[in-house]
């Protein structure tokens, strides 16, 4: 990554968007899809890149939103 890039990452359950050299402009999310759209306007704002990493499924629900909507499950 070169400097000022943004990276999309999940982290134990949580996505983050990390700035390359700035990490005081990092920030989490609770949700996959916000982090990618936010991720997307920094990178664009700083005029660099933006990389999602996909992480492995754990086939844990990390997001309550999700579990409280899915009544299927047991």
């Amino acid at each position: 990554m070169a400097e000022g890039d943004v990276e999309t990452r999940s982290n134990r359950g949580q996505w983050e968007n990390r700035v390359e050299g700035e990490p005081e402009r990092s920030q989490s999310y609770a949700s996959r899809d916000e982090a990618i759209e936010e991720g997307r306007r920094l990178a664009e704002e700083l005029g660099t890149e933006h990389t999602v990493i996909d992480s492995e499924p754990t086939g844990v629900i990390t997001d309550e939103d999700l579990a409280a909507g899915d009544s299927d499950r047991a």
